[in-house]
């Protein structure tokens, strides 16, 4: 006969509870606790005119070489790149500000006009072989009316390019 022993008293069984992990702890199964959505972005609508107004002399100053160095070829990229360009500085520094876009579109059409004005300049100042300062200062008239004479009927087409990256790409990035 086989003997067999008595089973063992049991002692009744806790429900396993686990630890507390404090608050923005990774909770149990390794994912993160919910936070909070992240509040709007601020932007700074002053900061964002003031270099918008620096982006423009320097977009302006790029096309008025690229002109120079195309002969005044005109570039419809190049055009809505000035806008663009202005448009992204406006809507990443400003942020959500419904003046912004208007901003960026009206400095993507000077920008664009300062760079024809300044790529008319360099030329000019090459055809006369004077220093670009005497060029500027004492012919603008000349460089105005150089200006006049390159503009056709495409650049309609580009100033609508420039203002209207400038408008949306600050638009879409103050979002």
């Amino acid at each position: 006969m086989s003997q067999s022993m008595p089973p063992a008293p049991q002692q009744p069984q806790q429900p396993h509870q686990p630890q507390q992990a404090p608050y923005g702890a990774p909770a149990p199964g390794g994912f993160p606790a919910p936070m909070a959505p992240p509040a709007a972005r601020q932007g700074n609508a002053g900061l964002a005119v003031a270099l918008g107004v620096v982006t423009t002399l320097v977009a302006a100053g790029v096309y008025g070489a690229v002109l120079k160095a195309v002969d005044g070829a005109s570039i419809g990229y190049a055009a809505l790149a000035v806008g663009a360009l202005i448009g992204a500085v406006m809507g990443k520094v400003g942020g959500r500000n419904a003046a912004l876009p208007v901003v960026g579109a009206v400095l993507g059409l000077l920008g664009l006009y300062l760079g024809q004005v300044f790529g008319m300049a360099l030329i000019t100042s090459d055809a006369l072989r004077a220093p670009l300062t005497e060029t500027v200062f004492d012919h603008f008239d000349l460089v105005h009316t150089v200006w006049k004479e390159y503009l056709g009927a495409i650049d309609v087409v580009f100033y609508l390019l420039a203002a209207a990256g400038g408008f949306q790409v600050a638009k879409k990035l103050g979002a």
